[in-house]
């Protein structure tokens, strides 16, 4: 395959190549044209002109609207076999694939470039904290403020990561390899020897290299025979763990203690999140045992990154006390060593060193089953906790600092104490959440067989509340001996008491949260508080100084629900004994803000207006909570359930942050990281630590700078008549429009998704073809795969045209309303940008063949017509604003990148057509539904952010 040599992306900002960019073109060539060596040695040349063939028309289909090519194109699809079609969808697969790895080459080279001018980019820690210099925030005031700081990426399992392990492992050794070919050229460049004979043999080892494993790659199946389970999704999640979060996190704090001048120590405020193992809602795969084994294999994760550390100490640190002294503490634990080896009599901090490994390979036995690699020392006498393990690497620390060693504590020892600290022997915390009407049911069938109240699910609120309130105020339990409960009942004690045992086991850092889906009313918080009592995890009685060990967290998801999360909150602290309770817990409350649901209910405007003005009105809840007299103020922090599309809350995270609405950051953030996104920022450690530094650097300005500013009177009346006149097109099209279901079903690729072996849990809530009960995460997943990308801009044209030509106004001065929302504030802003975004990786040609797929001519036509109207409106709605004519004028990175990418997905989108419409038509073998499913990898892969 090659690269095309002239500009093909509509869609992208016109610009010229530059210098700049050259390294990249040749990435993309060189795999491009090993990826064609390949297919022609392992397919025949036959082949390789085939996928040659499809790519041409796909360009001339792009770039000239070219009715000809369209012919063609369709023509020479339809002539394909099964296996042709296989064959050509992976090539193209497996180039965006290769693209992709390119590119973040690139994205890393790049900013290796801005370091070394001393040009630090936007996002950075260097950037973040010369900024807080400049408005004369002290180092001192920063540390601080990360001493109660608190910001977590989580990570879950959703079905849209559509990558193989095998993939993945794959293509990060194909990252290695073009970050080595980068060194060569590096040190070519260096000693000025582009012609030295040690230059040309490294690169042919290098692309020999390359070679093995994009043939390895062309070998390996892209689809599972299986559906994911919950212990698979274990094991890819811990795959960051292993290539990222460990090593990456402990080097994102040692940036942050240099830049703040090295004489400040900053606080574990970074921390991982996860939901794989203990996220039940929806999914009936979620047990105790799965949260048991979570948790176990976090565990043994990291042990077994201690024991490797602690080994390479153990070889480095060969000091003798011949020739230096230690302090008394680190004596007294060479003295207590297990470690006799008369060639180490001499060497205290190998002698402690081996007795902590020691101590470490016990624990790994006691905490996940594991056996450590080696054994100088037989395990024994296992670390009790993180804390344990921690005081001795502290004790050998303090003795090198204080005996001239400090300079060997700075590459291993450092990092590996602030692993301990953020990563405890639990690695990760994991959350717990159900949907609340489990615990309704629950609840009642305990009430029902203890005869407290025969029909609990029938009283009305008020009743409700004012029952929970009297259980809670009572010590007894509600399970009665040798009673018989249902499975359900069952099965969600068994999580709570699992839940109390993995605090014990692994720390209380383990289980921290637990997140209650569709929180609809106060009784649903109680319920989670009355479960924690059943089982132990909250004890004493509400009355008399309760204390929980989980944090109830609601999850505020709908339009409805968003509206209501402000008097929930506040009717939930006016409940006597609450507030007291939240204080000797910890005094933190986490609140789950649900950017998916919240979009298919109201549309992309209406669910980040929603989200916006009910953050305002709980930071404003509880600030009045805080002044009241009465205990410790109680930490608000905003939990964003943000998926992979910017329908789904997606888009740059440094951002999103700095665009929250005043005050509701304060060093308080966690944030959900889903499906294929989770792959694309973490799989390469060094764009890993790069995002994680934008969470950082984010945090850092938006709770000390406060760069945004109260909107103004006006602003929020705008955005109101904008919220309301989206929701009202939006809701009009998707709920309102007779059949729109039907072209959902026959337009998308819904249907072959929820057939893919991509996630444990599945499609839909209830079986049915209601948009209502399809999850949002397939129903964002299908419209990027056909290129309409729909829930991240429609609604927005039809408002601002109703806004700016409102009855009796000057549309002029509605319209310079508007460009000033823009240029002032960071919440409109950001909105804007991240449609701009979603509308360039958009495609009408593209999804005008998807529309075809639809049988009823009526119904497409009338659908269609309607979601391109919206679309050239929205599109307008956004130059006016902006005054920006081509999109991503101000994302100069992305719009290079689509147009390196672009060219090679065109192609799986008109085979995905032509595959779907053989297999609906009854025509299709299971090769078919392979390339079907193929293409969803590929056009996945290839738009990055789609699920």
């Amino acid at each position: 395959m090659t690269a095309p040599a002239r500009k093909t992306d509509a869609a992208a900002s016109p610009a010229r190549r530059t210098d700049k960019d050259l390294p990249l073109i040749q990435d993309i060539r060189l795999l491009g044209r090993i990826l064609g060596d390949v297919i022609r040695e392992q397919e025949g040349v036959a082949a390789y002109e085939v996928v040659e063939q499809v790519r041409k028309l796909s360009v001339a289909f792009r770039r000239d609207a070219d009715h000809e090519a369209d012919r063609m194109l369709k023509k020479l699809l339809k002539s394909l076999t099964g296996d042709q079609t296989v064959s050509v969808i992976r090539a193209f697969t497996y180039f965006s694939h290769l693209a992709n790895l390119a590119e973040d080459r690139h994205h890393i080279r790049r900013r290796a470039v801005h370091e070394r001018a001393g040009s630090s980019q936007e996002g950075s820690i260097e950037v973040a904290l010369a900024r807080l210099r400049w408005a004369g925030i002290a180092p001192r005031t920063v540390a601080q403020t990360l001493a109660t700081s608190y910001v977590a990426p989580v990570l879950t399992a959703h079905p849209t990561e559509v990558q193989r392990k095998s993939i993945l492992d794959a293509e990060r050794e194909i990252a290695q390899l073009l970050a080595r070919r980068d060194d060569i050229l590096a040190r070519a460049q260096l000693y000025n020897s582009a012609k030295d004979t040690v230059s040309p043999r490294e690169l042919a080892a290098n692309e020999a290299q390359l070679r093995a494993r994009v043939a390895q790659l062309w070998q390996t199946r892209l689809l599972r025979y299986s559906k994911l389970t919950v212990a698979d999704e274990i094991e890819n999640a811990l795959s960051y763990y292993e290539s990222t979060f460990l090593q990456e996190i402990p080097r994102i704090y040692a940036d942050l203690e240099r830049e703040l001048g090295g004489n400040q120590s900053v606080a574990s405020f970074l921390r991982m999140g996860q939901w794989i193992g203990g996220d039940r809602d929806g999914n009936p795969n979620v047990s105790a045992a799965t949260l048991a084994l979570a948790l176990r294999r976090q565990s043994d994760v990291a042990l077994r990154h201690y024991l490797t550390e602690v080994h390479h100490l153990g070889r480095e640190l060969s000091l003798s006390a011949n020739l230096v002294q230690v302090s008394p503490e680190m004596q007294e634990l060479a003295v207590r060593s297990p470690d006799t080896s008369e060639h180490r009599q001499d060497e205290p901090y190998r002698r402690v060193l081996a007795g902590v490994y020691a101590r470490l390979a016990a624990t790994l036995k006691d905490l996940s089953g594991g056996d450590a690699a080696r054994h100088a020392v037989a395990p024994q006498n296992a670390y009790v906790s993180a804390e344990e393990f921690l005081a001795d690497l502290r004790v050998i620390e303090a003795s090198l600092q204080s005996h001239r060693g400090a300079a060997l504590t700075a590459e291993r020892l450092r990092p590996l104490i602030r692993a301990v600290e953020v990563f405890g022997f639990h690695l990760a915390t994991v959350d717990l959440r159900q949907s609340s009407d489990q615990h309704e049911h629950v609840v009642a069938e305990l009430l029902a067989t203890a005869r407290v109240q025969a029909d609990y699910a029938a009283l009305p609120e008020p009743e409700r509340r004012a029952l929970l309130l009297r259980l809670l105020c009572d010590a007894r339990p509600l399970r009665v001996v040798g009673a018989q409960y249902s499975e359900l009942a069952m099965n969600e004690l068994a999580i709570f008491e699992t839940a109390r045992l993995m605090r014990e086991r692994y720390g209380k850092d383990a289980i921290r949260h637990y997140i209650i889906s569709h929180t609809e009313t106060v009784s649903d918080l109680l319920e989670v508080l009355l479960l924690q009592k059943e089982v132990g995890l909250m004890r004493g009685t509400l009355d008399a100084g309760a204390c929980a060990d989980l944090i109830v967290v609601p999850l505020f998801e709908t339009i409805e629900d968003l509206r209501n999360a402000a008097p929930i909150m506040r009717e939930f602290y006016a409940i006597p004994g609450i507030a007291q309770l939240v204080r000797a817990s910890g005094a933190e409350q986490d609140i789950m803000l649900g950017y998916s649901d919240s979009n298919k209910d109201g549309g992309i405007f209406t669910s980040n207006w929603e989200l916006y003005r009910a953050e305002i009105a709980l930071v404003a809840l509880f600030d009045e909570l805080n002044a009241a007299k009465g205990g410790a103020p109680i930490r608000l922090r905003m939990f964003h359930g943000r998926g992979g599309t910017v329908g789904r809350g997606g888009g740059p995270s440094y951002q999103a942050i700095l665009a929250q609405p005043p005050g509701t950051v304060r060093g308080q953030i966690r944030l959900t990281e889903q499906g294929e996104v989770i792959a694309s920022k973490y799989a390469n450690p060094e764009i890993g630590r790069r995002n994680l530094e934008t969470l950082v650097a984010a945090t850092l300005e938006a709770t000390l700078l406060q760069p945004t500013k109260p909107a103004t009177k006006a602003f929020l009346e705008a955005a109101e008549q904008l919220s309301r006149d989206s929701m009202a097109a939006y809701r009009a099209l998707v709920y309102e429009t007779p059949g729109f279901v039907d072209y959902f079903f026959g337009a998308t690729p819904i249907r072959e998704i929820a057939q893919l072996n991509i996630g444990s849990r599945p499609a839909s809530r209830k079986p049915s073809q209601r948009i209502e009960d399809l999850r949002a995460i397939p129903w964002g997943f299908s419209w990027g795969q056909c290129r309409l990308t729909l829930p991240g801009w429609f609604g927005f044209g039809a408002a601002v045209q109703a806004f700016v030509e409102a009855p009796g106004q000057d549309p002029k001065s509605r319209l310079a309303l508007l460009q000033k929302m823009y240029r002032q504030w960071p919440f409109f802003r950001t909105l804007l940008s991240n449609m701009d975004m979603v509308l360039a990786k958009s495609d009408l040609a593209l999804a005008s063949r998807y529309s075809e797929l639809v049988a009823d001519a009526r119904l497409r036509k009338k659908v269609f017509s309607a979601i391109e109207q919206e679309w050239q409106r929205t599109s307008e709605a956004l130059t006016r604003i902006t005054g920006e004519k081509q999109r991503l004028a101000a994302n100069t990175a992305l719009a290079r990148s689509m147009r390196h990418r672009f060219p090679y997905i065109d192609p799986l989108h008109h085979l995905q057509v032509e595959l779907v419409r053989r297999w609906r038509a009854g025509q299709g073998d299971e090769r078919v539904q392979t390339g079907i499913h193929i293409c969803i990898n590929g056009i996945a892969a290839g738009l990055r952010n789609t699920g």
